[in-house]
């Protein structure tokens, strides 16, 4: 055929080709993870530095997850208690404690082992209750200057799943075999007490 006098040509031909994502000119963006911490907490970033020069002069993996770790965010670096700290200690009184987050006082722990802990920051009650017990509550840059590589150190996170939000999670309320936390202004007689409740009022959970 001849398409030059065909009545739908336009008189332009179009170059038909795959398109993709070109790969050597950066298209695929791989690394979705974070380089630097998104706050402006300039003491947070002057440890940041400290860890970076100790990634790289260092072969050390321990000074690795501890970098990764500065970088997150808030919800990624849960706190951890006081009592969980003691439970995971056990046994292991004599090493340092690391946890690249909060430690929170635990009103339910009625006595505080004798542990050298390092953290990025301590409540008050909590670090009371450490120094108290003849421990030691050390930041981030003693531990580079006393254990460059990490040895001996125990690396802790605590819980992510505690958080309130969490709980609202999952299966709707109301579903059977859900234990999902339903969002209620209040909880109280008058508050979702009536259908879905109760076997008189339509049906029950």
């Amino acid at each position: 055929h001849c398409w030059d006098h065909h009545p739908s040509f336009t008189g332009c031909y179009l170059p038909v080709a795959a398109m993709g994502i070109d790969l050597i000119a950066g298209g695929r963006n791989k690394t979705v993870r974070r380089t630097a911490p998104k706050s402006d907490n300039v003491y947070l970033k002057l440890v940041v530095k400290l860890y970076r020069f100790l990634v790289r002069r260092t072969d050390s993996n321990f000074n690795k997850v501890v970098l990764k770790r500065l970088f997150m965010s808030k919800t990624n670096r849960p706190p951890l208690s006081l009592s969980k700290l003691a439970a995971f200690m056990k046994g292991k009184e004599e090493k340092l404690a690391v946890i690249v987050g909060t430690i929170t006082d635990d009103v339910r722990l009625f006595e505080v082992p004798k542990l050298r802990v390092c953290a990025l920051r301590f409540t008050k009650d909590a670090r009371a209750r450490i120094t108290k017990a003849g421990g030691e509550c050390l930041t981030f840059d003693m531990l580079a200057l006393e254990r460059p590589t990490g040895k001996n150190c125990v690396l802790l996170r605590g819980p992510k799943s505690h958080r309130e939000a969490v709980k609202h999670f999952g299966p709707a309320p109301g579903v059977p075999g859900s234990t999902t936390k339903p969002y209620v202004r209040s909880k109280g007689r008058k508050f979702e007490r009536a259908r879905g409740r109760r076997k008189s009022r339509g049906f029950k959970v």
